[in-house]
């Protein structure tokens, strides 16, 4: 596979590196937490090429719908403010880095990180054409923002090593990247990305 040279328009976005997703939290990604040293891997080559990072997270109410309590199908997670809506401690993140708040409405559900957010107005005031991908749950959070992106007229890369799913069934993880790809992503691990 042929190489990717970072370019002036990139941006990096993070999805949802909150302790509740992470082992020991209220709604775990199974070894989630092993991604973090090659995030900050991305992180750091974003950072020496003055690329800007994003960091999504969801920032919900006490009364979610998602919840269960609320007839959601979820355990209540990274309720704002609380200790498992937190990045976890070991991220580095750049100084700089957006950090983008999601699903704040206690009705509205939001896996994408587009969805009810700046984020797209960000990414256009820093006139971004490209984006790179990766964090937690392939199958839900990171599924809908490639797609959001991708109708919203962004090149996506999916950082395929730097991406954790959650797999209710075995394969939902993997049925995620197949359509990812069959909607126009690309996928990418950091060996193919030159700075």
């Amino acid at each position: 596979m042929e190489p990717v040279t970072l370019e002036h328009d990139d941006a990096l976005i993070i999805a949802d590196m909150q302790n509740d997703f992470l082992p020991g939290g209220s709604l775990a990604v199974p070894e989630g937490d092993a991604i973090i040293p090659l995030l900050n891997h991305y992180m750091a080559r974003f950072e020496a090429g003055d690329l800007p990072v994003f960091a999504t997270r969801d920032w919900h109410p006490p009364n979610h719908c998602s919840f269960v309590q609320q007839g959601g199908i979820w355990p209540p997670h990274c309720i704002a403010h609380t200790p498992g809506a937190d990045f976890h401690p070991s991220l580095n993140w750049p100084p700089g880095t957006h950090v983008i708040s999601k699903a704040t409405a206690p009705e509205k559900e939001a896996y994408s990180g587009f969805e009810g957010t700046a984020l797209d107005t960000l990414l256009r005031a820093h006139s971004v054409r490209r984006l790179f991908i990766a964090g937690i749950a392939t199958e839900y959070c990171i599924l809908q923002t490639v797609k959001d992106a991708l109708r919203k007229g962004y090149q996506v890369f999916v950082l395929e090593d730097g991406v954790r799913a959650i797999n209710l069934q075995r394969d939902d993880g993997a049925r995620a990247i197949q359509e990812m790809c069959q909607s126009g992503a690309h996928l990418i691990d950091f060996g193919r990305l030159q700075p």
